[in-house]
C-alpha cells in the first residue's frame, strides 16, 4: 500500500498480482511524505511513522480501503485516484499455492498448500472461501460498504491500462520483476476441466468484470 498526499493517489497492493513490482517503480519516484506499508527497502524505513495510527483494520502491506480508515478520511479518498493491479485469476491462484509452500509461518493456507497437491488445495472448503471473499471490489470497498471508484490495471495488459495512471503521476514507470513465484504461463498445466470450471466459480465476478478466460 502506497498513500501519496503529494501525487493524490492510493496504491492498494493485492495479493499475487505483480503488486510489489508496480511499489517498487512507484518507490523509485517516492515524495518524502509518501506513507507506505510493504517490504519494499523504503517501506520498511518509514514503517514507524504510523506507529501510533489507529485503524480500523490492520495497517500492511495488503490494507484495504476498509482497512484505513482512521488513516485516510472519506474526504480525503474523494480526492485521491484509488488504484491496484489485478491479474487472470487462474493464474493468480497457481501463483499464490506456490507462495504459499515457500512459506514458514503458522496459518491454516500454508498447511493446506505444504500437505497438498494443486487440486486438493482449490478444492478445499478454507481456500474456496477465502477466494470467494475477496474479489478486486473487496480490497476498493471503504469502511462505509461503499465500493470507491478504482482504476484497475490488468497485469497482462499493463502497458494499455495503464495509460491513465501516466497522465495523473505525468511520468511513466518501468516494472521490474520482483517476488516472482509460480510457473508463468505454464498455470493451464495444473488445472483439470472440474477444477478450472471451480476455479471460474470461485473467480466470477473478477472473470467478468475484467474479460478473463482460461
Amino acid at each position: 500500500m502506497i498513500l501519496s498526499s503529494g501525487r493524490r493517489y492510493l496504491f492498494i497492493h493485492i495479493p499475487k498480482t505483480g503488486g510489489t513490482s508496480l511499489a517498487l517503480a512507484l518507490e523509485s519516484r517516492a515524495m518524502k511524505d509518501d506513507i507506505m506499508l510493504g517490504d519494499t527497502p523504503k517501506a520498511r524505513k518509514r514503517r514507524g511513522r504510523l506507529k501510533d495510527v489507529q485503524t480500523r483494520g490492520r495497517l500492511w502491506k495488503h490494507s484495504t480501503v476498509a482497512d484505513l480508515d482512521g488513516l485516510v478520511s472519506p474526504a480525503e479518498l474523494d480526492e485521491l485516484l484509488i488504484f491496484a493491479l489485478v491479474r487472470n485469476p487462474w493464474a493468480r491462484a497457481v501463483s499464490y499455492y506456490h507462495w504459499l509452500r515457500q512459506q514458514s509461518f503458522d496459518h491454516p493456507a500454508v498447511r493446506i498448500a505444504k500437505a497438498e497437491a494443486f487440486s486438493p488445495f482449490l478444492n478445499h472448503p478454507l481456500v474456496g472461501r477465502s477466494f470467494r471473499a475477496s474479489p478486486a471490489r473487496h480490497y476498493v470497498t471503504d469502511a462505509s460498504g461503499a465500493e470507491r471508484p478504482a482504476l484497475f490495471l490488468r497485469l497482462e495488459q499493463f502497458g494499455e491500462d495503464a495509460a491513465p495512471l501516466w497522465r495523473h503521476l505525468g511520468f511513466e514507470l518501468a516494472l521490474p520483476e520482483e517476488n516472482k513465484t509460480g510457473t508463468g504461463a505454464g498455470y493451464r498445466d495444473f488445472y483439470s476441466k472440474a477444477d478450472s470450471n471451480l476455479l471460474a466459480e470461485l473467480c466470477a465476478e473478477d472473470i467478468a468484470r475484467f474479460g478473463y478466460r482460461f
